[in-house]
């Protein structure tokens, strides 16, 4: 294959045992984190009372919520269409976004989780693995230009393996990765929650039918309504195997967000579980953890990762998968 073409082939790595090795029992969440809202843009100024909402929405005053994280938190905050910070305040996450004030601690590191299946393989013998990128802002890469996705593809570059990401975006991500062209496809849409992403299962996610999902979703839900996020989760997670039967559904935790750490906590505590619940009932799913060991110094603007913490993403997603790929 040309190597001006993608997707290309890659030569096996060490990932794939390790991905399989660490069983969900044994994966712990420790840290304290915030919450922030998703949303494209950035926000200045200040002024009254008032609610951020998602998507370049206006966030102002005192005491503003904002649209991604987990909770609803106080502080000082001005209107605009983007992210709004303060001391303590969630965050509404946009491109461009400040910093807050409020900080988040993590330890150890996350890694993949358990195979559903020793013997499953949702990758075809011949062809590229179609993956399928699936969430809100974090999976378009806001603050990095195409996210995670970049050093993901990077590393099955590396291991030659084949495969290319399906989706119905594709805003976000360079033209060419390592002297190959880089397939900017995905489902990442900037300040949607659970249920929106939902929404969009089966169509248009599953359009092109991926081989795999990788899904990290629940961001948005913690400052709109961390209640009930987790039933959220099970329902779109239930759809996904539903209407992907083949595919293996690969599930994260969500990374820190310095302003909730409460509600982030409460809720990523349930994935593990509700991720082997579905396993041991014969479904292809796989849990990621995302969290742990994720510091708050690879978060750009107290949302999104920077580079080095969607490198650092890449790589959970990589040794979750790597195991599955051809």
């Amino acid at each position: 294959m040309s190597p001006s073409t993608s997707p290309l082939l890659v030569r096996r790595g060490a990932f794939g045992a390790l991905a399989r090795a660490i069983p969900l029992a044994g994966l712990l969440f420790v840290g304290s984190l915030a919450c922030s809202s998703d949303s494209d843009g950035s926000s200045a100024g200040s002024g009254g009372s008032g609610t951020a909402t998602s998507g370049g929405a206006s966030a102002s005053g005192s005491g503003a919520s904002t649209t991604s994280g987990a909770g609803s938190a106080t502080g000082t905050g001005g209107s605009g269409g983007g992210a709004t910070t303060g001391s303590g305040a969630t965050t509404s996450a946009g491109e461009g976004g400040a910093s807050s004030s409020t900080s988040a601690t993590s330890g150890g590191s996350g890694g993949g989780g358990g195979a559903p299946d020793p013997g499953f393989q949702p990758c075809p013998a011949t062809g590229p693995c179609k993956v399928l990128p699936l969430g809100d802002s974090i999976t378009f890469g806001l603050g990095f230009d195409g996210g995670y996705r970049v050093e993901l593809f990077r590393l099955a570059l590396q291991d030659d393996h084949e495969i290319t990401f399906t989706g119905t975006q594709q805003k976000n991500g360079p033209a060419m990765v390592d002297g190959v062209t880089f397939p900017r496809n995905h489902e990442g849409i900037s300040g949607q929650t659970i249920q929106q992403i939902a929404g969009r299962v089966p169509s248009p996610a599953l359009n092109e039918m991926p081989h795999i999902v990788l899904l990290h979703a629940g961001t948005n839900d913690m400052v709109q309504g961390a209640n009930g996020a987790n039933t959220r989760l099970a329902a779109l997670l239930d759809e996904l195997i539903a209407e992907a039967p083949d595919a293996l559904i690969v599930v994260s935790n969500i990374i820190p967000l310095p302003a909730a750490a409460n509600a982030v906590n409460t809720f990523n505590a349930t994935i593990p579980p509700m991720v082997e619940e579905r396993a041991a009932a014969g479904a292809h799913i796989v849990f990621a953890d995302q969290f742990t060991g994720f510091p708050t110094s690879e978060l750009g603007d107290t949302v999104h990762p920077n580079q080095a913490g969607y490198a650092r993403m890449a790589r959970v997603w990589y040794e979750a998968i790597e195991g599955y790929l051809r």
